[in-house]
């Protein structure tokens, strides 16, 4: 067990407010090819503690306090580390270079055609960056506690051609919990211009275990990107007024899935067009744990873990359909084969930045 940094103190309106923040590194296991994963654990004394490995970036526990006189893990996760390396659903994982799906695996960019790697499960399309993304890779990672919350600074660098892309693309994720909230930093940069659509695909779970029909959800859109059999758009923004996608007010989770259980998909899993900054709020009658997220991503993936397979979990609790939930702050799927979509390019001598908050509220039933 080792501290990368010191706790300190933190002073509010002129009271001394003892707000830690502790952030401790511990060995995980080693990777089926012999390499060593860490897991970082930051922590406050507020009660917040979160679990992050630098293999995939992988958020494995959050543990957020709650009226029930007890912390709740509000995050679905697995106990060790063959499970993430297997990962059928991406738990937890940072997902890059492109989240979501490229229809055929194919884009022109500058007159260049590029043929990225097809997933086996997801032909004809790519999917959140190929059959090796970020989610497989072993990150170098560093940390430190500052006046602003205990961070996890993790880095990787994706070669020319990996997986298909273009360009060396250097890449930074930091992960700053802070008093009630956890934060999400992506930047990149490049030396060929390339396509960039970065994410997080942790699948939350309010109630701490079970299935998700007791929450109540809101998504602040207004708009969303139809999409055909193959989850691809078809290229139109569309309001979502008059469909079961329409989450503008406080609704009923268990309802809306149920609206939507006869469908192909048989929940959620569609691209909202974002009004504003405050993106979403959920909310657990079980626990009165309350969740917002605010982005400056253009659009949020909503997903309910319909294809989830049926599998054990972190202390031996079974994963299915509707066990969780993802927030996939990010660009539109296929932006690079929409031009109307917002582009996703970036080229030698820009930074690639965004940013992601979950914070952590509790309401009363």
């Amino acid at each position: 067990m080792q501290d990368l940094d010191l706790s300190y103190l933190k002073i509010k309106g002129g009271h001394a407010n003892l707000e830690v923040y502790k952030l401790r590194e511990d060995f995980f296991g080693c990777t089926e090819s012999g390499t060593p994963v860490s897991e970082y654990t930051l922590e406050n004394s507020n009660g917040f503690v979160v679990k992050i490995l630098n293999y995939g970036g992988v958020i494995r526990e959050l543990w957020v306090p709650s009226e029930l006189g007890k912390p709740v893990d509000v995050v679905l996760g697995y106990d060790t580390l063959i499970e993430y390396e297997r990962n059928p659903g991406y738990l937890g994982a940072i997902i890059g270079r492109y989240a979501n799906r490229i229809a055929s695996g194919r884009f022109v960019l500058d007159g260049v055609v590029y043929q990225l790697a097809l997933n086996e499960k997801n032909r004809p399309n790519a999917l959140h960056g190929g059959v090796q993304g970020f989610d497989k890779r072993v990150w170098s990672a560093s940390g430190k506690v500052g006046t602003d919350g205990s961070k996890l600074i993790l880095t990787y660098t994706s070669p020319d051609g990996e997986e298909g892309y273009p360009g060396n693309l250097k890449v930074t994720v930091i992960y700053t919990l802070l008093s009630n909230a956890l934060k999400i930093e992506y930047f990149a940069v490049t030396d060929k211009p390339t396509v960039i659509n970065l994410t997080n695909h942790t699948y939350f779970n309010l109630s701490g275990g079970g299935k998700i029909n007791d929450h109540v959800i809101q998504i602040n859109a207004s708009r969303y990107t139809p999409v055909d059999e193959n989850l691809i758009p078809i290229g139109t923004i569309e309001p979502v007024a008059g469909t079961p996608y329409d989450l503008r007010q406080p609704s009923d989770l268990g309802k809306a899935l149920e609206r939507l259980s006869t469908t192909p998909v048989g929940g959620f899993d569609i691209n909202y067009v974002l009004d504003n900054e405050y993106a979403a709020f959920v909310y657990s009658k079980s626990t009165g744990i309350a969740m917002k997220v605010f982005t400056s991503q253009p659009g949020l993936q909503f997903y309910t873990a319909n294809r989830l397979p049926e599998m054990l979990g972190k202390r031996g609790v079974l994963y299915g359909a509707h066990s969780g939930f993802c927030l996939e702050t990010q660009h539109f799927p296929d932006s690079p084969n929409h031009p109307n979509f917002p582009s996703t390019v970036l080229r030698p001598g820009k930074q690639y930045h965004e940013w992601t908050i979950f914070e952590f509220s509790f309401l009363r039933g």
